[in-house]
């Protein structure tokens, strides 16, 4: 699915490239209604993952100690990250630097540590294998539990998206980003799938210390994994790299949402001041908002923490499925008014290589969690035991979006009468990049000739 969304949106991003905000496309193929939907859901989503990952990060902490301060913590995350967002696109850049190495190293590292434990045991056991995967077993509760994690696991895929609008904005984009695309599907089954198997491998879902179990527990799966091992230093490290990633995030967030926010304000779907650059580059109004909303990082210290961060994952979870599936239908619809129009696509200087077929395929999958996701949320699991209160909050904690999502589309609609637009009416002109496309192929068709097999094999594949 994200394979599929990553290439339509790198073919429409490498034709007309955008600043900020996805919903530029929906706005132009869609709807100027849906374009207004889609551009604040995606702002949203950003500004409430700074207050949910400042709270993350505070839970991390309680590892070493269970009654710390959290707001002295949390005021000290706000002002690292708020710092660093201060300096621009250069400061940013070079945080992430620094937490992507860390995090590389720490996944890799997990990953050799993990397949040892595995196969040779840990203090109290010997070879496990797959002994969590017969008892208790994989799928928790079944198939409607599997649906059930979808908006958690929408999140933690949160920003995959973002490399089909960096890549477009590189001189060669026919080069750059057929090589991005590919990376961002090798990083995801090193990162999320290989890890995420040796933790099921390695960690019972019916470990009470799990934080899904245990709300307010300090322990991610990833340090009881070493935890139980015996290894007595690494635990602590691993933590740090947890708390490492959780404010990679937020730092992103702050980047994300004031861009976005700019983005909006240009495009006169929100209040011109958000739009405001100052002397560096930066949207110091922007900034200044997305950081505000930081501040709701200090419900950390009440006792509703855990349904604090509930509900803003609720909020922002199931947005990254809208913007996806609008990316999808988006292209679906580029494709028809590009052929209607009179237009090949030997014209285009980047095709997706999963084509139209690819985007059907992309949109009907985030069409179908959508689906999934109502029936997990209105009759969760044992929904039977449940009061019609407890029922209710299940389906609003599961699709908060959905409704948020509709709210503001039906809001744009009524105040300006929008209309979907037809594939004959669109405009393919305004915006669009002029690229030399017999240039560029041949040269490629040059470089190409200068590598060795090894090199023409790898980049099939990498």
């Amino acid at each position: 699915m994200m394979y599929c969304t990553v290439h339509a949106l790198g073919e429409m991003a490498v034709l007309y490239p955008v600043a900020g905000s996805f919903s530029a496309y929906s706005t132009r193929f869609l709807d100027p209604a849906w374009g207004f939907a889609m551009g604040w859901n995606y702002a949203l989503q950003w500004l409430i993952v700074l207050p949910l990952e400042i709270i993350a990060a505070s839970i991390t902490l309680e590892f070493w100690k269970s009654n710390i301060n959290h707001a002295l913590f949390v005021t000290i995350f706000l002002f690292l990250i708020i710092g660093i967002n201060l300096f621009g696109v250069k400061g940013y850049g070079e945080a992430e630097f620094i937490f992507s190495i860390i995090k590389v190293i720490a996944v890799i590292g997990f990953i050799i540590i993990g397949i040892i434990i595995n196969c040779a045991g840990g203090r109290d056991q010997e070879y496990i294998g797959g002994k969590y995967w017969r008892d208790p077993g994989p799928f928790n509760d079944g198939f409607k539990g599997l649906c059930s994690v979808f908006v958690t696991a929408a999140f933690a895929f949160a920003g995959t998206e973002l490399v089909g609008l960096a890549a477009a904005e590189t001189a060669n984009p026919r080069k750059s980003l057929p090589t991005a695309i590919k990376q961002v599907f090798w990083r995801i089954t090193l990162f999320y799938i290989v890890s995420l198997t040796l933790v099921g491998l390695l960690v019972s879902h019916e470990d009470e210390r799990l934080l899904s179990n245990k709300p307010g527990a300090s322990a991610s799966p990833f340090v009881i994994a070493i935890q139980d091992a015996g290894i007595e230093v690494l635990p602590s490290v691993m933590n740090v790299v947890v708390l490492t990633a959780v404010l990679s995030v937020g730092n992103s967030s702050v980047f994300g949402s004031s861009r976005t926010l700019a983005a909006l304000a240009d495009q006169g779907q929100a209040p011109r001041f958000l739009g405001y650059v100052d002397r560096k580059g930066r949207p110091i109004v922007a900034i200044a908002i997305a950081s505000a909303v930081g501040f709701i990082g200090y419900a950390a210290g009440s006792q509703n923490s855990a349904a604090v961060l509930q509900w803003m994952l609720a909020l922002s979870g199931l947005s990254g499925i809208f913007t996806w599936g609008s990316i999808c239908l988006s292209h679906i619809r580029f494709r028809a008014a590009w052929k209607l129009q009179g237009h090949t696509l030997e014209e285009l200087a980047f095709v997706s290589q999963p084509g139209l077929i690819g985007s059907w395929v992309g949109f009907i999958f985030n069409c179908l969690v959508l689906v999934a996701q109502f029936w997990t949320g209105g009759w969760p699991v044992n929904y039977q035991q449940m009061s019609a209160r407890e029922q209710v909050e299940s389906f609003f904690l599961g699709y908060l979006a959905a409704p948020v999502v509709l709210a503001m589309y039906v809001y744009y609609k009524w105040r300006w009468n929008t209309r979907y637009w037809k594939a004959s009416e669109m405009d393919l002109s305004t915006g669009r990049r002029e690229l030399n496309l017999e240039a560029f192929l041949k040269e490629e068709r040059q470089e190409r000739m200068t590598w060795p097999r090894w090199k023409r094999w790898y980049h099939v594949v990498c």
